[in-house]
């Protein structure tokens, strides 16, 4: 439902930072395959209509929703189980009318509104065994059917990104403790057991994506093979870069991505065009953009009039930190190949959709908060 605004308070800051980020993913993308350019202009585009009309709806009718958005979820992640499009060994994709969708992407912004609607409700028995199981179970069903398509980057981004809103929202110290203490040797565990024959949590491909990241040496001319050649790709912008759609490296008359020792560069490793084409500094840049969009979303949650609100900014926050951290850390070699795109500059529209759905939220947020 559109309401009357004082549209003097928008947050023109925001909106302006998730546009300059769209336009550099832009830029990176034509430069690592132009194939891919016009189709995410016309992405950006499109998505960015829906963040506008977000921004002026009222977010708490669809908190009040949340059962409606849960259910479609769930049956968006259904089909892709029962009839999704395969690539590379996994079905993540719904294919309609020669578009792809990637539900798991929305599924993000689905649960964090979820989450952010149950802890509201239960905001006052938060700690309690029985709430948090109950928590547990609403966000165990979503995510479980995202971890058998298989997508284990994207689970593992939904847990921790479900992590930060519950704390967000008054979890007990004493009880991450309690979690932590345990997640440890649970941890140690499912390492070991990942590579015992026979295991059956993993796929054969992710088991050797982590082992490979455990020992590179082991992996170098296979599974970190890619990975290798992205971190020589950033090395070799050095300081400034070699500028846009650059064509040496060091005494080579080809860019590395113009060799194809980086594939699918556009999406996964979009890391490395900007290192490799605009240096040290361009990357700090980049970084600092994000890193810019993730804390104003913060203070919007800081400033939001309710607690459903601070909890749906705090979760988008929490959205665009870890996933930028864990595709920065992937094309660094910080952190195992994992398949999660860098927020609004890796080539994918299901991913565009995704964040500036929680944008315009976030926009909502703080256009209906009497301190801006």
């Amino acid at each position: 439902m559109l309401r009357q605004y004082d549209f003097k308070n928008y947050n023109l800051k925001l909106l302006l930072n998730v546009w300059i980020l769209s336009a550099l993913g832009i830029l990176f993308i034509n430069s690592a395959n132009p194939e891919y350019t016009m189709k995410q202009l016309i992405g950006v585009v499109l998505c960015s209509v829906v963040m506008l009309f977000l921004s002026v709806f009222d977010y708490s009718l669809i908190v009040n929703n949340t059962k409606i958005i849960y259910i479609v979820n769930i049956i968006l992640l259904l089909i892709v189980l029962v009839a999704g499009k395969t690539v590379g060994g996994a079905q993540r994709w719904i294919e309609f009318a020669g578009f792809t969708f990637q539900p798991s992407e929305t599924c993000k912004i689905a649960l964090i509104v979820s989450a952010a609607a149950f802890i509201t409700k239960n905001e006052d028995q938060l700690n309690h065994w029985k709430t948090l199981m109950k928590f547990a179970a609403i966000c165990l069903v979503p995510a479980g059917l995202v971890f058998v398509e298989p997508d284990l980057s994207t689970t593992i981004d939904i847990v921790l990104i479900l992590c930060a809103v519950i704390f967000i929202g008054g979890l007990s110290v004493r009880f991450i403790g309690w979690v932590i203490s345990i997640s440890v040797p649970v941890f140690a565990l499912f390492v070991w057991y990942i590579q015992t024959p026979g295991q059956i949590l993993l796929q054969d491909y992710q088991v050797t994506r982590i082992m490979s990241f455990l020992n590179p040496a082991k992996y170098a001319s296979t599974t970190a093979y890619q990975t290798n050649n992205s971190i020589m790709a950033i090395g070799s912008g050095q300081l400034v870069g070699k500028g846009l759609n650059s064509n040496t490296i060091s005494d080579v008359t080809v860019t590395v991505r113009d060799t194809g020792l980086v594939s699918e560069q556009q999406t996964d490793f979009i890391f490395s065009v900007v290192g490799e084409e605009f240096g040290f500094i361009g990357s700090v840049i980049l970084i600092a953009l994000l890193a810019s969009l993730a804390v104003q979303c913060l203070l919007v949650a800081k400033k939001a009039n309710d607690t459903s609100g601070k909890l749906i900014a705090s979760g988008v926050a929490a959205l665009i930190a870890f996933q930028s951290f864990i595709n920065i850390g992937v094309a660094t070699g910080t952190l195992p190949n994992t398949g999660l795109p860098l927020p609004l500059i890796s080539y994918g529209l299901s991913s565009v959709l995704s964040i500036m759905i929680g944008m315009g939220m976030v926009l909502n947020i703080s256009l209906q908060s009497k301190k801006y």
